[in-house]
Order: C-alpha cells, then sequence, then structure tokens
C-alpha cells in the first residue's frame, strides 16, 4: 500500500505540472521572464543611480510580473478582447504603484516623481512586449527608454533659459 499511494502522489505532481508539455515550452518560459526581468532591472539601475524611490528590484519584478500575465493568458487559450482586458488591468494596476512613487510636499511647487511613475509604466509594457514573444519590441523600448533618461535632462539644460539655470542651480546647491 505504501508503494501505491507514493505512485499516486508521484503522478498528482506530474499532472500538476502538466502546463509544461516539452522542453521547448519552458525555454520559452523562462526566456521571456528573465529577459523581462533583465530589462527591467536596466531600468531600475538608471533610477537607482539617480535616487528615485523605485529602483533595481521593484522594476524588475513589475516587468516580470507583467510578462507573467501575459503568458498565463496565453497558456490559458484566452481569446483576444479577454487578453486586452488583461493588459488593462496591467495598466490600472501599474497607474497606481506609479501614483505611490508621485509626490509633492505643502512647501513645493514642483511635484516630484513623475519620471520614475512614467517609467514604472512603461517598464509593464516591455513585460507585457516580452511576456507577448515579442522580444525586439521590448529591448528597443528598453534602449530608447535608457536613451530618454540619459540624453533629455542634458538637452533641457542646453535650451533652458539662462536665469532658470540660475534658480536651478542655486535650488541644488540648497539640496545639498
Amino acid at each position: 500500500m505504501g508503494a501505491s499511494m507514493w505512485q499516486q502522489v508521484g503522478q498528482t505532481i506530474a499532472s500538476e505540472f502538466s502546463d509544461l508539455p516539452d522542453a521547448a515550452q519552458v525555454t520559452r518560459i523562462l526566456l521571456r521572464l528573465t529577459l523581462a526581468a533583465l530589462l527591467g532591472g536596466l531600468l531600475g539601475i538608471e533610477r537607482e543611480q539617480k535616487g528615485k524611490a523605485a529602483g533595481v528590484r521593484t522594476h524588475m519584478l513589475v516587468a516580470m510580473g507583467s510578462a507573467l500575465f501575459m503568458l498565463l493568458s496565453q497558456q490559458s487559450g484566452m481569446e483576444d478582447d479577454a487578453v486586452s482586458r488583461v493588459v488593462q488591468g496591467i495598466i490600472a494596476g501599474i497607474g497606481f504603484l506609479g501614483a505611490g512613487t508621485i509626490l509633492k510636499g505643502d512647501n513645493e511647487d514642483k511635484v516630484r516623481g513623475l519620471t520614475t511613475a512614467a517609467g514604472i509604466w512603461l517598464t509593464a509594457a516591455i513585460g507585457v512586449a516580452a511576456g507577448m514573444g515579442r522580444e525586439s519590441t521590448a529591448v528597443l523600448s528598453t534602449l530608447l527608454a535608457l536613451a530618454i533618461f540619459a540624453l533629455m535632462p542634458r538637452l533641457v539644460r542646453r535650451f533652458e533659459k539662462p536665469e532658470a539655470r540660475v534658480v536651478d542651480e542655486s535650488a541644488r546647491q540648497d539640496q545639498r
């Protein structure tokens, strides 16, 4: 009776993992989730280096979670309209997460955290692309986002009015 019970346990465990029919499917899932996490991590590194609230781990988890939701919807055989509702749910959920990074102090005229919130939102979209098997789109979007993070502050400073630079520099010195 003991061997029969263990055989049944083994069969139950095997049936629970039957959603992975072959090595190709396992590889596909691992590739998409890993790519999403790595691309999210690249965006998170940039944010963390600038001392922002959402860093490497947050961005990695957002991208990988978004990819996982897409993988699950594909594996369950959902129709396109149902998959679009999954994407809508991801967008709405990430909106709440992004809102948590936006701060406005009582005595401040400036709102902080909008770029980080937008980065989290984009990270979710990159995760969705990776989860759907659109790896090239995910990689290109990440590279473009990194270029925006790196180049736009320089461009903005270059075209800023001289008096705005003086005010901005004095504000930076006050923060030190």
